[in-house]
């Protein structure tokens, strides 16, 4: 019976069937099978719903998707090249900076190319970029933001490790800041070397283009400095970003109409519930990996051939690369997160510091060849063959892991900030 029931959710996976249909239908046979009762699940999803929290992922992404809509992106560009374009290679930093930021407000990871990639990529030829770079720097850029606010699966973490949201927006500040440095040098160096043309540093345009950027710019400083500082909590900056996006976008700037208002907010309800029922399906299945007691059973065949922190850390990275090409990242993070955290502590690992690992590894593997996501999604959009797009990839990809590993083994990183604020 377990043979037939195996092979036909396999079966289902290889039709294309939602995710969710699969997750759920082995949930419910491993259940079935250990006669463990459904009312432990439908008890463990209504505590997730209970929390406060949980309201800040449909208001975020309400907010996110109401930006998306608008000319936000244009009004960034525009106001990013003025305040960069000076630099050797600002356009590709530029590009690297807007799809970081549109992943963070969006929250979903690999819509970034599909939603500026076509606003990006020509402005990046027309400024002499080599086709090779441009690809491999927008498919490795459409995951990235996952550590910045407001980030959804960044709050999603936070709600089922049961730690606080707002601390993990520190945490992952200073780890965050590594990535882009280390791939704007890259950029700058590629600008250098292929002598490209800079904007000459201009007072008048750079003010012409905050001014149109006027009612974008309080969302990209106010709602981050908000949470960094305590003024404000999670639930009252996902409040006060979808009410300040809804009277801006409609009633101020108009870019939305009273008519097309209903058709977005839509919009925004069925991608959140997309995510929820995804959610409930992974953590059914979660749940009964902990009834079962598999975290356990994890640690102690772990233990049994892996002796120190390091060696794990390192057996984890490698996991989660492989996690992220193959698996969305809300079902990641339900599934293995309940498994990974009692591991982790047995292990003396800092659950902030988990969290920064687990988020970083996601970012990149959505990148990663042959299975990455967004390898497909690129290659769709900019119409070239997915080969290409490996070779492109390999040198941001490069850099990024070179991160990865400062990350993973320099918990402080993670955990500076926090120290510093008292909040651990």
């Amino acid at each position: 019976m377990t043979l037939v029931v195996s092979f036909l959710l396999i079966l289902m996976v290889l039709i294309g069937a939602p995710l969710y249909t699969v997750l759920a239908g082995a949930a419910l046979y491993c259940f079935y099978i250990t006669e463990i009762p459904l009312m432990v699940v439908i008890n463990e999803m209504y505590r997730l719903t209970d929390q406060e929290i949980f309201i800040t992922l449909p208001l975020f992404t309400f907010a996110g998707v109401m930006m998306s809509r608008t000319h936000m992106p244009e009004r960034l560009l525009d106001f990013s090249r003025a305040l960069l374009g000076w630099l050797p290679g600002g356009m590709a930093i530029v590009a690297l900076l807007m799809c970081a930021l549109v992943t963070a407000f969006t929250g979903v990871t690999g819509v970034t190319i599909v939603a500026v990639g076509v606003l990006l990529y020509p402005a990046l030829v027309r400024n002499g970029y080599s086709n090779l770079f441009n690809l491999g720097l927008l498919t490795s850029s459409g995951s990235f933001g996952l550590l910045i606010p407001p980030a959804v699966p960044l709050i999603l973490f936070a709600i089922i490790a049961k730690i606080g949201p707002a601390n993990l927006f520190l945490a992952g500040a200073l780890p965050m800041l590594l990535m882009i440095v280390l791939l704007c040098l890259y950029s700058i160096r590629e600008g250098i070397k292929l002598k490209m043309p800079r904007n000459r540093p201009s007072l008048k345009t750079l003010g012409q283009a905050t001014w149109r950027f006027k009612w974008e710019l309080p969302v990209l400083l106010v709602i981050p400095l908000g949470i960094f500082g305590g003024y404000l909590t999670a639930i009252e900056a996902a409040s006060v970003m979808a009410f300040y996006v809804l009277v801006v976008e409609v009633l101020i700037l108009r870019e939305i109409s009273f008519k097309d208002f209903p058709k977005v907010t839509k919009e925004s309800m069925v991608l959140i519930g997309g995510i929820l029922v995804i959610i409930m399906a992974s953590l059914a299945t979660s749940n009964f990996f902990i009834q079962e007691e598999v975290p356990t059973r994890l640690f102690n065949f772990l233990h049994h051939y892996i002796h120190t922190r390091i060696g794990f850390l390192l057996l984890l990275n490698v996991f989660l690369l492989i996690l992220g090409c193959l698996l969305d990242i809300f079902s990641s993070i339900v599934i293995v997160v309940p498994l990974l955290l009692p591991i982790a502590e047995m292990y003396g690992i800092n659950l902030y510091h988990l969290g920064i690992i687990f988020l970083a590894n996601m970012q990149i593997g959505y990148s990663t060849p042959p299975l990455g996501m967004n390898l497909f999604i690129a290659s769709h959009c900019f119409k070239e063959p997915v080969v290409r797009l490996f070779r492109a990839t390999l040198p941001f990809l490069a850099i990024l892991l070179v991160a990865l590993m400062i990350i993973t083994y320099w918990s402080d990183l993670s955990l500076y900030l926090l120290k510093l604020t008292g909040k651990i």
